[in-house]
C-alpha cells in the first residue's frame, strides 16, 4: 500500500508529512466542518444547505456542510484538518488513510441493482457495488479487449467505479492502455451526454447510473434521454466497497461518537432517508476496515499504467 501511495502522486495527491494537520482538538470545535463528495452536482447545493441545519439539530452544535470539488480536495481537506467528518468514496477513504487524516466510523449501504434490466431490488441493501461501464446501445463492444483504441470518458483517477476498477480489470484482460484516449468528465450525467453525442465511446460509471440518472442525462435541447434504449452496460468482475463516513483521528472519542450516531439516526427518519438518497445512501453499518484494504490491489494495478 506504500508503494501505491508513491504511485498516486501521479494524481496529484501528495501526502503531507503526518503532524502538518491544522486542526483543532475537538472540545475546542465550534463549528463541525462536513465535507462530500457529490453524486450529481446540479442538486449538490441544496442538499448541502438541508444536511448542514439537519445535523445541526442531532448535534446541537452549528455545522458547515461543504461540497469537494474533485475526490483529490476532500482527502487535503481531513489532510489539513479543515475539514473533521468526510462522506469519501471509497477509494478516496484509502487513500486519506494511509496518510493518517481519516479514520472510517461507518460504511454506507445501498440498494442492490438487478444486473439484467439495472432496475433497483426493492427492500434490498448491499454493502458493494460495481463499477459499470456506459456505451452505445449499437458499439462493437463485447469485452474489455474491444475497447483497444477508443475513447472513454473517466471521473478521476481517484474514483473507484471511475477509473480504478475498469482499468485495473482492463490490465488484467491485456488491453493495451496506450491505446485508449481518457477524458476527464467529472460529472456522470454528462459523461453519459458525451456518449450519446458520439464525443467519446463509453464511459466509466456505477452500477445503477442509468436508473439513478434517467432524468438527468439530456440532449442539446434540454429534453431527457432514453437511456435504456440508447445505451448499453457492462459491469466489472469486482465489488467495490461502499463510502465511507469517516472523521479526523483528532476529533476525539465524545464527539466521533455523537456524529457516528447522528446518521445512524438519519436512517430511522424520513427527513434524514431523503437527504441520504441524495448520495444513494440508504443507511449505514458499523465500517469493516478489511473490505477497504481489498481495494489496494486495485489501485496498485491501476497507478502502475500511469
Amino acid at each position: 500500500m506504500k508503494k501505491f501511495v508513491k504511485m498516486f502522486a501521479a494524481f496529484a495527491l501528495v501526502l503531507s508529512v503526518v503532524g502538518c494537520s491544522t486542526s483543532k482538538k475537538s472540545d475546542e470545535i465550534t463549528t463541525l466542518e462536513v465535507q462530500f463528495v457529490p453524486t450529481n452536482v446540479e442538486t449538490a447545493d441544496g442538499t448541502s444547505k438541508e444536511f448542514e441545519t439537519y445535523l445541526e439539530n442531532l448535534l446541537g452544535m452549528d455545522v458547515n456542510v461543504t461540497i469537494a470539488t474533485s475526490y483529490n480536495t476532500i482527502v487535503e481537506a481531513m489532510k489539513s484538518g479543515k475539514t473533521h467528518v468526510g462522506i469519501m468514496p471509497p477509494a478516496t477513504y484509502v487513500i486519506a488513510r494511509e496518510s493518517n487524516s481519516a479514520i472510517s466510523i461507518l460504511s454506507s449501504t445501498l440498494v442492490d441493482y438487478d444486473q439484467e434490466t439495472e432496475q433497483p431490488i426493492a427492500g434490498s441493501s448491499v454493502g458493494t457495488f460495481k463499477a459499470e461501464i456506459v456505451m452505445k446501445k449499437d458499439a462493437p463492444i463485447n469485452s474489455y479487449k474491444d475497447f483497444e483504441g477508443k475513447t472513454i470518458a473517466r471521473l478521476g483517477t481517484a474514483s473507484a467505479s471511475g477509473y480504478i476498477y475498469p482499468v485495473a480489470e482492463m490490465i488484467e484482460a491485456g488491453v493495451d492502455l496506450s491505446t485508449i484516449t481518457f477524458v476527464e468528465i467529472l460529472d456522470m450525467p454528462s459523461a453519459m451526454r458525451a456518449v450519446y453525442d458520439g464525443e467519446v465511446d463509453a464511459c466509466y460509471v456505477f452500477e445503477g447510473a442509468r436508473y439513478v440518472f434517467q432524468s438527468a442525462v439530456k440532449d442539446s435541447n434540454g429534453n431527457a434521454i432514453d437511456v435504456w434504449s440508447n445505451f448499453k452496460v457492462m459491469l466489472s468482475d469486482g465489488d467495490i466497497p461502499n463510502d465511507a463516513v469517516a472523521v479526523l483521528p483528532t476529533l476525539g472519542d465524545e464527539l466521533t461518537e455523537k456524529v457516528k450516531q447522528a446518521f445512524l439516526d438519519m436512517a430511522a427518519d424520513e427527513e434524514g432517508l431523503a437527504i441520504m438518497s441524495s448520495w444513494g445512501h440508504t443507511g449505514y453499518v458499523e465500517s469493516d476496515e478489511a473490505a477497504y484494504d481489498s481495494i489496494a490491489a486495485y489501485m496498485e494495478k491501476a497507478a502502475a499504467e500511469e
